[in-house]
């Protein structure tokens, strides 16, 4: 199973990164998470006929922007899109005219609340603390866990989401000795902080702030975060890792 790092950013492009994207290449099929401007790379993986799967975990448009490149390369195959119950509406008044080409008849919705789901595929999802609600996702593929705990601060549903996770994939939303937990964002000793309690074998840094002004800023980070818990990493676009 790969995960690949299409867009790492959190906010806005930069030189560093596109606004955050990962997709997951597994046996039961493509997983996308979240679907920022990294998306348009997803066209060069997306080449077996296989189901696609797409976890929004909040609305905040860098989460949702990639909608726009959607007709370049996913209209003609089938989407299920897992988002947060009552999301569906507010993402179909902005993915549609004057603002971008509205999604066709191949996408169908899954609207979630907390709790555990069998279908569309096998995951779980909870809330976490985010100044808007923000869903994070506990995704079972190929006998593994995958945890994914974007826009959160420091909260007890990360751990239950993460607990013993074979990765888990977090955000580095706020530069090293900053913390921003009213938002809901974390730096990267907070999340090494939660990645040890979790007792994750795994950690990738991404949606990362898009103030860190180049890659030595981003590895300074991830030494910090290395200090606390040892096996993490800070994802750059076009990552790829094995699990």
């Amino acid at each position: 199973m790969k995960v690949i790092f299409l867009g790492t950013n959190g906010w806005y492009d930069t030189k560093t990164g596109n606004t955050i994207c990962t997709l997951i290449d597994s046996q039961e099929g493509y997983v996308i998470l979240d679907a920022g401007d990294g998306i348009c790379k997803a066209k060069k993986y997306i080449t077996e006929d296989k189901p696609i799967f797409l976890f929004i975990s909040h609305l905040h448009l860098d989460h949702i922007s990639g909608f726009h490149v959607f007709p370049s390369f996913l209209s003609r195959k089938k989407i299920e899109i897992i988002i947060e119950k009552g999301n569906k509406e507010l993402l179909e008044s902005i993915v549609r005219h004057p603002f971008m080409i509205p999604l066709n008849k191949n996408v169908t919705f899954h609207e979630v609340s907390e709790g555990s789901y069998n279908s569309p595929i096998n995951f779980g999802c909870r809330n976490l603390k985010h100044f808007d609600s923000a869903l994070g996702y506990r995704i079972n593929l190929e006998g593994k866990v995958i945890a994914h705990c974007l826009d959160t601060g420091v909260c007890d549903n990360f751990i239950k989401l993460s607990e013993n996770a074979d990765l888990l994939i977090t955000e580095c939303s706020m530069l090293p000795g900053f913390s921003n937990q009213e938002w809901g964002h974390l730096n990267s000793a907070e999340a090494a902080d939660l990645a040890k309690k979790s007792k994750v074998k795994k950690m990738i840094l991404t949606h990362v702030s898009c103030d860190f002004k180049d890659k030595k800023e981003k590895k300074e980070a991830e030494k910090i975060a290395q200090e606390i818990f040892k096996n993490s990493l800070m994802a750059e676009d076009d990552l790829i890792i094995e699990v």
